[in-house]
């Protein structure tokens, strides 16, 4: 749907609208509870060809490598000729680069434009479609304001909210419910951030950080020192911007980097919390709201029938018309960590979540046993001398930093998953980090 979502107001559910559109959406309440994603835009009809290569099986001949041929649909866009080789160059190329050995399934089949799927703690890519297409990012954009603005501001400075720190929001702009004259902790702010996509959450951040234009300034040369070099900021919320993009590649590697910080991960796991509204009427005691996780994979969908996905741990979903729907999500089996970023599915609010469980699914029975396609690579800045090299050369041929940066040593990244039934809404998870570059202490946090 085209239009701007009306803003939702509810005791129990709080304020919910979403990017990018311009007219009202009708949507269906339960306790605790905003969903309805809207989904009606043009399915895509044609596919790109899929490049599917095979790796040698130990004792046998190479498989053989071929185009699969779909039908053209000269309206459905398409990846560029050439993209950045940032990783690897098989991530340049288009199409889906898997490298399949014996006892690897095939890999699910998916409507998204591009997405990626990756070894959290290694950086091993082990599967990738279009991974470095620039696309409209929408609120997944936001996993890189965090990284950016989320270590300068203690969680516990409070803030009262001008109309100066609202101004600028695009219409329709997703919205947990700022209000003007009111304070706000830090903490509060990035709960509306993570929990409910708030642009109003957003903005104030910005303007605690030095203002909107700065915050953009210094969201682009954090991308720069992650190597994200598919991104380009426009706004910090992930709202439709012109010329505003990034790609699935990138926005893991803003999943990867956020997930070293313990404030971060906190935000990005919790499911449900309560937000500041009001004060009552006469006294200085403050009312609050429910607000709850839009990520589907991670709060579940009753209404839908989609679960909690098990072992997962946040991290961002978005939607904005240019976009469609976008998704990064992280999870564990059984010590197995993996990033899954899908971006501009088929039409359908939770066909994102159910492609990128299909990925995750994949990607855990392969873990181990397919051959990776490329990597995850390392901030510059956390790599041993001139860290300019660090990424694949442009001109083609993974570099060995590259190589070096995706993978470190040491270090473990746990998340206990969650394992609720889809009618139990939960106030968090439990979620333990420790980061690859370079190694802190391990650290724990429970919603």
């Amino acid at each position: 749907m085209r239009g701007a979502f009306a803003r939702l107001h509810d005791r129990n559910v709080g304020f919910l609208t979403q990017p990018g559109h311009r007219r009202g959406v009708r949507f269906r309440r339960i306790p605790l509870y905003v969903h309805g994603v809207p989904s009606n835009r043009p399915a895509l009809r044609g596919r790109p060809a899929l490049t599917v290569s095979a790796a040698v099986l130990a004792g046998s001949a190479v498989l053989a490598s071929s185009p699969v041929a779909h039908a053209a649909d000269p309206a459905e866009p398409r990846p560029p000729e050439h993209m950045s080789t940032v990783g690897g160059d098989r991530l340049g190329q288009e199409g889906t680069q898997v490298a399949l050995t014996a006892g690897v399934p095939a890999l699910p089949k998916t409507t998204a434009r591009s997405w990626i799927i990756s070894d959290a703690e290694t950086g091993q890519v082990l599967a990738a479609h279009n991974a470095h297409w620039q696309l409209a990012p929408a609120s997944t954009l936001k996993m890189l304001f965090a990284d950016t603005v989320m270590p300068k501001l203690p969680r516990a400075q409070t803030h009262v909210v001008t109309a100066q720190d609202l101004a600028g929001m695009g219409v329709g702009s997703s919205l947990v419910g700022i209000k003007v004259g009111l304070p706000y902790t830090v903490q509060d702010l990035w709960r509306g951030v993570f929990l409910r996509s708030g642009n109003d959450a957003v903005h104030v951040l910005a303007s605690l950080n030095g203002g909107v234009a700065t915050t953009v300034k210094e969201m682009q040369a954090k991308a720069a020192d992650l190597q994200a070099d598919d991104t380009h900021v426009i706004s910090p919320d992930g709202y439709d911007m012109p010329g505003q993009v990034s790609s699935a590649y990138d926005l893991s590697l803003f999943a990867r980097a956020g997930l070293q910080n313990a404030d971060f991960r906190s935000y990005c796991s919790t499911v449900s919390a309560q937000f500041p509204g009001d004060f009552k009427k006469g006294s200085k005691d403050r009312e609050s709201f429910a607000i709850q996780n839009t990520d589907r994979l991670l709060a579940g969908d009753p209404v839908e029938g989609l679960r909690p996905y098990p072992g997962i741990a946040g991290v961002k979903n978005g939607y904005t018309t240019n976009a469609g729907n976008t998704y990064t999500g992280v999870a564990d089996h059984d010590g197995v960590k993996l990033l899954v970023t899908v971006m501009h599915p088929d039409a359908g609010g939770d066909e994102v979540y159910k492609e990128a469980a299909s990925l995750l699914d994949w990607g855990f029975k392969a873990a181990g046993k397919v051959q990776p396609v490329g990597t995850l690579v390392a901030p510059k800045s956390a790599l041993p001398g001139d860290g300019a090299s660090a990424g694949a050369g442009k001109a083609g041929g993974t570099s060995a930093s590259a190589k070096q940066a995706g993978s470190g040593s040491g270090g473990m990244w746990t998340a206990a998953g969650i394992t609720a039934g889809a009618l139990v809404v939960l106030a968090g998870i439990a979620v333990a980090v420790r980061r690859k570059w370079p190694l802190p202490s391990g650290n724990r946090h429970r919603g």
